[in-house]
This record gives structure tokens, sequence and C-alpha cells, in this order.
């Protein structure tokens, strides 16, 4: 017997490899970010088949198909067409959105993300929230379990619309029979993020609340993309809390940051934060000064159980956001000018917070004399 033609056993071997029996991926928000990198990743891997890359402008990764749509786009559900998996990352996230817009992208899109999942015949879909939702309590355990309740309110950035993400993922099963949905929650992102708690690094003093008891644990973006790769591959599944072993305290994150405090009363923080706030001076509402405040620390037992474990430690971490963030300049959480951020560094970020409470207050007392 004649054996068979070269082409033809290429095929067979072909058919015979990880990545032909593996998954199609696809993955939403890949033009940047956490998507980006994570379409690399995939796109690079043996265990998968191929690549559907989403988002609103074309990425720079060649060997994934792209279609350029907005994630609301009911025509999604045809690009989803012939995908085993989706990743949906095409959230907004931007201290700087308008917080109703912000919305209704990041819960129009994960409704219209799921539905098209679900006509296409996707069997998973992977969410990416955030251990947030936990809410960050004096009372919360070190560290929390995955299937803790979710405490957090829509006071902080954010929080709300991953609140009804959460909402959503539960519902979506019912919804649509058949439809798998895992959630994964990252503890502080690190890695080209920009948000409320990394802002925190940026100012001169590290704002501490009389009383309070921090506990700092962060998520490299290398590592929030390995645990959804494992989540993709279908090794782990359902609500899963993804961050660095352990955490650190207070006093160890201002040794190795080298940032000296500055403490104020809880009544005197809050206040001052919700009321610049309030009035346009800072992107940050007073809920985000909770999550620097109190724990909310996660084991990330399900995903070690299932073989997954961190490549970074959080000292690692914290060594990559400051070499970040060095030059940049933050008071309350608002990014300033070369000009603006010599006074601020000269006063202390929470003393420029106060003066600023102080200004809002002669204003107020001024009108009330006209």
């Amino acid at each position: 017997m004649s054996s068979p033609d070269p082409q033809v056993r290429a095929a067979r071997n072909h058919e015979n490899t990880p990545a032909a029996r593996g998954p199609v991926v696809a993955v939403t928000g890949a033009a940047g970010g956490v998507g980006a990198l994570l379409t690399e990743r995939l796109a690079a891997s043996a265990e998968v088949r191929q690549v559907i890359a989403i988002d609103e402008r074309r990425g720079e990764c060649a060997q994934a198909q792209w279609h350029v749509l907005d994630v609301r786009d009911p025509a999604i559900a045809e690009r989803l067409r012939g995908a085993d998996v989706v990743v949906h990352l095409a959230l907004d996230l931007d201290l700087e959105s308008d917080p109703a817009a912000r919305s209704a992208y990041n819960v129009r899109g994960t409704q219209t993300v799921l539905t098209a999942a679900a006509a296409a015949g996707v069997h998973r879909v992977v969410l990416c929230t955030s251990a947030m939702v936990y809410g960050a309590l004096p009372e919360n355990e070190l560290p929390l379990s995955e299937d803790a309740e979710l405490r957090a309110t829509a006071e902080a950035t954010g929080v709300g619309d991953l609140l009804e993400i959460e909402r959503l993922a539960r519902r979506a099963p019912r919804a649509h029979p058949g439809l798998n949905v895992t959630v994964m929650r990252p503890a502080v992102l690190v890695g080209g993020t920009d948000t409320a708690l990394t802002r925190y690094f940026e100012s001169p003093r590290l704002l501490v609340v009389a009383g309070s008891r921090p506990a700092w644990q962060f998520c490299h973006v290398e590592d929030l993309c390995s645990a959804l790769e494992y989540a993709v591959l279908e090794k782990a599944d359902g609500e899963l809390a993804v961050g660095c072993d352990g955490w650190l305290e207070q006093e160890e994150v201002e040794e190795l940051s080298g940032i000296r405090r500055m403490e104020l009363p809880s009544a005197v923080a809050l206040g001052a934060a919700a009321r610049l706030h309030r009035i346009g001076l800072t992107p940050s509402p007073a809920g985000d000064l909770a999550y620097t405040m109190y724990p909310w620390v996660v084991s990330g037992s399900r995903l070690h159980d299932a073989g997954w474990r961190p490549k970074w430690t959080n000292e690692e971490v914290l060594a990559e956001l400051l070499e970040e963030v060095a030059g940049r300049h933050t008071v309350a959480g608002r990014r300033l000018g070369r000009k603006d951020a010599t006074a601020a560094s000269a006063a202390g970020a929470t003393v420029a917070l106060l003066g600023a409470a102080a200004v809002v207050r002669r204003a107020r007392k001024a009108r009330r004399r006209i």
C-alpha cells in the first residue's frame, strides 16, 4: 500500500494537534489594554484554534481575525458564529468618562454580547469585573472566599456597572439555557492601567484615614491574562477571584514605596472628597476612598485548586506600579500639570485636598452673604 500524499499527511497531523482540537475564541475590546494582551496570548497558544478579535478599531495582532464594530451592535451575533468561547473585555472604566454614558456602554454592551453569544451557539462567555464587587468593609475576612457575599455599593467609580454585569452573569444561564458564564474578579489591576487606586500612588503623600485597616492586594495584567486563558480552556469556571498571593499592610506599602502618609479623620477625608467631586474638581467620588481604607483581599482558591498560580508577587507589582506612575502628580484623584504639582508636592496631597475644600466653603459663605 502506497504512503499517503505529503499534503494529506500534513493535514492529518494538523487535525491531531492541540490547536486544531482547541476552541475558537472571540475577544471583545481586543485592540487595547487587557484585550490586546489576551488576544496576542491566545493567538500564540498551541491550545487555541483561532482568535476572533472585535473592537471599534483594528488592533495589531495579525494572527487574529478582526471585526470592527461596537459591541452594542446586534450585528455582533453574526461575527460570533463559529466561536466556542467569548471573552468580553470591552468595558469603559475611565475615570474621566461621563458616568451615564459609561454605564450605558458597559451594561448595554454586556447585555448585547450575552444575547448574541447565545444566538450564535457559543457555549461559554467569560466576563471580567473586579474584586471591588465584594465591597471594602471593616469586618471583611482576610482573605475573602469567592463565594463571599457581594456587598459593594454603587458609590465608587464604575462599581455600579460591575455589579449590574454580575447580575447579568447570574441571570444569563437561566435566560439562555446551555450558555455557561464565568466571571473573573481581579484585585487592584496594574500594568498600563489608570484607576482611582493606581492614582493613589501618584500623590506626594499617601492619604490614610484614621481608624481604617487598609490591606493591599494587586493583580498584574499578565497574571489576569493567564487566568483568563485558564477560563477559556475550561480549566476553571464559575466566579473566580484573581490576584497575587497574600497582601501588604499599609505600613509595608509605605516602607516599600518610600511615600509617607498623611492621616485624617474619616469625616474630614470623606466630606472633603465628596464636596470636591460634587463640584467637579476631582473625578473620583468619595466611595473610592473606602477601597483604600478597608480590606477586600481575595483568596483565589478556585484558580489555585485548578492548578493556576500568579507569577507576580505583591511587592513586584507595587514596584512596577511605582515605576509607571513616576513623574505623575495627582491630588484627590485629579492629575495636575507640572506647575500645579510643584505646589502640591510642597504642601502634600491632603493639605491640597483640604485647601480646596476650604475654598468651596468660603465660596458658599460668600454666596449666602449676597
